[in-house]
């Protein structure tokens, strides 16, 4: 108990906080990048789910 991050492990990375908003090659960009790629890909599982299957129609397509 009691084992949180401090500001030290919070800002370890490059010297400034890891969910700040960073452009560029930084780790913070790519933290926000994975981030954002995972709440992509539940949409399209939802999306496909419900119904709306873009795979299943690009194969119909070639088919």
């Amino acid at each position: 108990m009691g084992n949180y991050p401090t500001d030290a492990t919070e800002k370890a990375y490059n010297g400034s906080d890891r969910n700040a908003v960073k452009f560029g090659f930084t780790p913070q960009s790519e933290l926000w990048q994975g981030r954002l790629a995972m709440i992509g890909f539940i949409a399209y599982l939802l999306w496909d789910l419900s119904g709306y299957s873009v795979v299943r129609d690009v194969l119909n397509l070639i088919h």
